[in-house]
C-alpha cells in the first residue's frame, strides 16, 4: 500500500483538512507520507517555492483554482471538507451478527454525523468496540476483520477535531490502539511494509499520549514480525527493548521478554532461549495487569511460546508436550491461533518422527487453517507434508493431496 492512500486516518492531516489549514495541511501530508516538496508540488501543480511559501505562511491559498488542486491531487475525502458537515461514515459494516452488538456502532455513528464534540461515554463505547472487534479476529480472521477495523478507525480519527482537553489524549491513546491492531492484521497477512508503517503510527501516538505499555507492545510486536521474517538477531533486540520500556505493564514486559527468548532459539542459543523463556514464565504467572489488546496472553499460550522456541531448537518432544499443553487452554472461538499452534504441533509430531500423530494433528485444522489461518498456518501444513513426503512416510502424500483440494 503507498501511504498516499492511507494518509487520511492520520488525526492531524484530517483536522488540517477540516479547518482548511493549508500550510498544515501539506507540512502534515509531507510528514506523514514521507513525501519531499518537490514531489508534493507535482501533485498539486505547483512549483517547490510555492508549496514552501504555503507552508512557511508566506503564502495563503486564496485562490479557488489552488484550493482544488489540492484537494485533487492529495485526494481530501469529501466528508472533511465545508467542516465535515453533512456526512457519515459506513459504520453499520461494523456490526457483525452475533459477535458485534449494534449499541456500540450506533452511539458512535451518532456522534460522528451529529457535529457534536467527542463526550467521556462515547469514547468509552469506542473502547468497547474495539475490544469487541479484537475478539471477533480471533474467530473471523484478519481477512474479514481488517476492512471491518479501517472502517471504525477512520470513522474515530474523524473525531480529533472535536476532542479537548483530557479527552484528546485518551483519544490519541485509543489511536494508538487501533494502529496496533491494524498493523497485526497486516503483519498476519503477510504485507510487512502495512504492518510497519502501521507500527511506526501506533509507537508515535503511543510516545505522544504517554502511553508505555502501547510503546512497549507495539516495539515487542515488531520483534514478533522480525521473528517471522527469520531474523533472530533483531527480534532479540526489539525485544529487550521492548521489555525495558518506561510505562511498561507486567504482561507486556513478560511478552516481550519471551520474544527475545525465541530469537534466541531462532539464532540455535538454546540457553540463553530458555533462561528468557522461564523469567518470562515467573513475570507472567504473577502478573495481574494485562492491559485489554493482551486479553489472551496467559500461562496456555505462553506454553504454546515455549513450544514455538523449542520447535526452533529441534527439540521434539518438548515442542510436543509444550503445544499441546497450551493448545488444551485455547478456547475453541481461538480459531486461528488453533489452526496455527495446530499446524506448529503436528510439525513437531513430524520432527519426532511420529506420522501418523502428525497427520492426525494436521487434517484436525486443515479446515480452519484454510479459512482464516492463510498464510501462515496453511504455509506450516505444506512444510508438514513435505516433512512426511521427505521422510517416506505414506501420511505426507494423503496431507499434500488433501492440501490440494483446498488450494
Amino acid at each position: 500500500m503507498e501511504p498516499e492512500l492511507d494518509a487520511w486516518v492520520h488525526p492531524e492531516l484530517r483536522a488540517a483538512a477540516v479547518a482548511e489549514d493549508w500550510a498544515a495541511l501539506l507540512t502534515a501530508w509531507r510528514k506523514v507520507t514521507r513525501t519531499s516538496q518537490s514531489r508534493l508540488g507535482a501533485l498539486i501543480g505547483l512549483a517547490q517555492p510555492d508549496v514552501s511559501a504555503i507552508e512557511n505562511r508566506r503564502r495563503a491559498v486564496t485562490s479557488v483554482e489552488v484550493r482544488r488542486r489540492i484537494i485533487s491531487g492529495l485526494g481530501i475525502p469529501a466528508e472533511l471538507l465545508c467542516g465535515g458537515a453533512g456526512s457519515e461514515m459506513p459504520l453499520p459494516s461494523l456490526v457483525l451478527p452475533r459477535l458485534v452488538a449494534e449499541p456500540e456502532t450506533e452511539r458512535l455513528r451518532r456522534i460522528t454525523a451529529s457535529g457534536m464534540r467527542l463526550d467521556a461515554p462515547s469514547l468509552a463505547a469506542m473502547e468497547r468496540l474495539l475490544a469487541e472487534h479484537r475478539r471477533a479476529e480471533d474467530t473471523l480472521g484478519s481477512r474479514v476483520m481488517n476492512s471491518v477495523v479501517a472502517a471504525q478507525f477512520q470513522a474515530v480519527a474523524g473525531l480529533y477535531d472535536r476532542a479537548r482537553g483530557p479527552l484528546a489524549d485518551k483519544l490519541v491513546r485509543l489511536m494508538a490502539e487501533y494502529a496496533q491492531f491494524l498493523a497485526w492484521m497486516a503483519q498476519d497477512q503477510d504485507n510487512a511494509a502495512v504492518a510497519l508503517g502501521w507500527f511506526d503510527r501506533s509507537y508515535d501516538w503511543a510516545l505522544e499520549s504517554g502511553y508505555g505499555d502501547m510503546a512497549a507492545t507495539t516495539m515487542s510486536m515488531k520483534a514478533h514480525l522480525a521473528w517471522s521474517q527469520g531474523k533472530g538477531r533483531r527480534c532479540v533486540r526489539l525485544g529487550e527493548a521492548a521489555a525495558s520500556t518506561a510505562g511498561a505493564s507486567e504482561t507486556t514486559r513478560a511478552m516481550a521478554v519471551q520474544m527475545a527468548g525465541r530469537g534466541h532459539a531462532l539464532e540455535g542459543d538454546g540457553a540463553e532461549a530458555h533462561r528468557r523463556l522461564d523469567e518470562a514464565q515467573a513475570i507472567i504467572a504473577n502478573a495481574t495487569d494485562a492491559p485489554p489488546w493482551l486479553y489472551f496472553y496467559g500461562e496456555s499460550w505462553f506454553a504454546a511460546q515455549r513450544g514455538m522456541a523449542d520447535l526452533h531448537l529441534r527439540d521434539w518432544s518438548g515442542a510436543v508436550a509444550q503445544l499441546t499443553l497450551g493448545l488444551a487452554g485455547f478456547a475453541p472461538e481461538f480459531r486461528r491461533d488453533r489452526a496455527w499452534y495446530g499446524a506448529c504441533l503436528a510439525h513437531a509430531h513430524a520432527g519426532a518422527g511420529e506420522a501418523d500423530a502428525a497427520l492426525t494433528t494436521a487434517l484436525g485444522v486443515i479446515g480452519d487453517a484454510s479459512e482464516i489461518g492463510r498464510p501462515h498456518a496453511w504455509g506450516e501444513l505444506h512444510t508438514v507434508g513435505a516433512l512426511l513426503l521427505r521422510q517416506g512416510a505414506r501420511e505426507g502424500r494423503v496431507l499434500v493431496d488433501r492440501l490440494a483440494e483446498l488450494d
